[in-house]
């Protein structure tokens, strides 16, 4: 296919933290001469997909943009007291905050607003960003990457173009950056075709599922945060809480729970309802309005699980790679970090491609990565979320001997050994586990908890973008026969359900129309079969404040 082509020296795929970060560091640097820098993002709006708890640590933000309290940042707010608790299922036990989870200095923000104020930032620049465009498809000279293709919009669910149809265009650069996020498909792509994943372990990844209230004032607590282990998951399975007060009368609140999880009748979703109802978390919410719903996964693997980041052509960046710090339940100031070194590294190169040297790969990144401070932090890190899969009590009397007596660099490292999807027992031999009934005040359905994600997927007529490799077989003889269908659980948007005919022959339903690009079923599925892929641009999750 003949497509409209356009040229520009970097192309950023993402306009999350890290992407953006990398596009203001280009700008800021190429000042004398500027840059032609582009960064498209499958978002409708820019922080449309976008969404994190969120406590911001703002290191690397002092970094990019020294004087960012003067530039009308959007709203913030500074931690003013810190608390950690073990939950059963009637009490809260106060326990010693570790040194990794204290936020004196840090800020509650909505990371959507963040990177909407960070994107007018780039564009004062001369960054040019185009929201609506997802990338599809990689461009390749030989081995080596160089530029991308957005999709095509306006075809029907066969593929065949409709009246609208506009093709994509190609994006050429003499380096693109993969900034997608956790689980980015064409980041998924990279590993394979260029092996970077070879010395790497095994990727862990987390869901998070996060709702936004507007609670009375007398309750509110400006910069108090709050996270939460225990009840209401067992002590096999790694995950907690976070609740933080911030802006005016504004509480967020959410669950994160390892996608490492064994039993394939646990529901994410319920267990964020059931944590809700806990005595000491429901008084917030029992006079409270909810304005936001949205789930997303992120990346646990650490230091280990980094993949190799360059390649001819182009490097990867943030979240894409996984540079989440887990002790410290923080990754925005990492993902803009690496962001930062990466624009640098690749500022040098480009000025060597013009003094008539001609490298292709920013090998300078990886080593710049070695010698910062995030690579202090992540190695010192790098024991904690592996010790937890040993258990709840296990994990975190190692981590206290790790963190207070090691101080991060004990003589060891542990290491992930199987991939999340491997991690499933049978369902004959698991418990299944019934979840109480939604009360509508403070535990919801999950279509009203979908309907505030504001999705929208235009003509729903466009193609299916979460493919199986095989549709009707493998969901039924071994999703279904062998698992439950755990996919009707781990989705936290009801995009699975499985129906019956009047035979009462099973088959798998995809409600694609549901999806909110969280991307655990691309991670979770026990065999692989599904992968997850851009929609039309433009299409999904709309988030305002999350």
């Amino acid at each position: 296919m003949t497509r409209e082509s356009m040229d520009f020296d970097v192309v950023i795929v993402g306009a999350g933290p890290a992407g953006l970060t990398a596009a203001i560091r280009l700008a800021q640097l190429s000042a004398a001469s500027p840059l032609s820098i582009c960064i498209i993002e499958k978002g409708a709006t820019v922080g449309a997909h976008i969404l994190s708890g969120a406590v911001l640590e703002p290191h690397a933000l002092n970094e990019l943009i020294p004087d960012w309290q003067q530039q009308h940042p959007p709203l913030y707010t500074p931690v003013t007291q810190d608390r950690f608790a073990f939950l059963t299922e009637k009490k809260s036990w106060r326990l010693p905050t570790p040194p990794q989870m204290q936020n004196h200095g840090n800020y509650i923000i909505s990371l959507s607003q963040f990177c909407r104020w960070l994107a007018s930032y780039a564009e004062q620049l001369g960054v040019n960003i185009f929201p609506g465009f997802a990338a599809t498809d990689i461009i390749y000279q030989e081995q080596r990457v160089v530029g991308i293709i957005t999709g095509d919009k306006g075809l029907d669910r066969e593929g065949k173009p409709k009246a609208n149809y506009q093709a994509g265009m190609e994006l050429r650069a003499r380096q693109v950056i993969f900034a997608e996020g956790c689980r980015g498909s064409l980041t998924q792509k990279l590993f394979k075709q260029h092996d970077l994943r070879l010395e790497a372990d095994p990727q862990t990844y987390g869901l998070g599922i996060k709702e936004v209230w507007e609670i009375p004032e007398p309750l509110h607590q400006a910069g108090q945060v709050l996270h939460t282990i225990g009840w209401p998951l067992d002590t096999q399975t790694y995950g907690g809480s976070f609740v933080y007060h911030w802006g005016k009368n504004l509480l967020s609140i959410g669950f994160v729970i390892g996608l490492d999880y064994k039993n394939p009748y646990l529901n994410p979703y319920e267990e964020f309802q059931r944590f809700k109802t806990h005595p000491s978390i429901s008084p917030l919410l029992e006079n409270s309005r909810r304005v936001g719903y949205g789930a997303r996964s992120l990346v646990e693997g650490g230091l280990q699980s980094l993949p190799k980041l360059t390649f001819p052509g182009g490097l990867i960046i943030g979240d894409a790679a996984g540079f989440l710090n887990v002790p410290k339940i923080k990754g925005i100031h990492t993902a803009m970090k690496s962001a930062m070194l990466a624009a640098e590294s690749v500022f040098d190169l480009l000025k060597k491609q013009e003094s008539n040297h001609n490298p292709s790969e920013c090998v300078a990144y990886p080593t710049q990565l070695q010698s910062s401070w995030l690579w202090d932090e992540l190695y010192k890190a790098r024991n904690i979320r592996p010790a937890l899969r040993l258990g709840l009590w296990p994990g975190l009397a190692y981590s206290a001997i790790d963190t207070y007596l090691f101080r991060g660099r004990a003589p060891w490292t542990f290491h992930h050994r199987l991939a999340d999807h491997d991690s499933l027992t049978l369902a004959t031999q698991a418990k299944p586990i019934t979840y109480p009934k939604h009360d509508n005040k403070i535990t919801f359905d999950l279509p009203s908890s979908v309907y505030l994600t504001h999705l929208q997927y235009g003509d729903e007529n466009q193609p299916y973008h979460l493919k199986l490799t095989n549709r009707h077989q493998v969901p039924i003889t071994i999703n279904l026969d062998l698992y439950a269908s755990p996919e009707t659980r781990y989705c936290p948007a009801g995009v699975y359900e499985i129906l019956y005919n009047q035979n009462k022959e099973p088959r798998l339903q995809i409600n694609g129309g549901n999806c909110i690009h969280c991307k655990a079923c691309d991670i979770k599925d026990p065999t692989q079969n599904i992968t997850w892929t851009p929609p039309e641009g433009g299409s999904g999750p709309n988030y305002e404040i999350m």
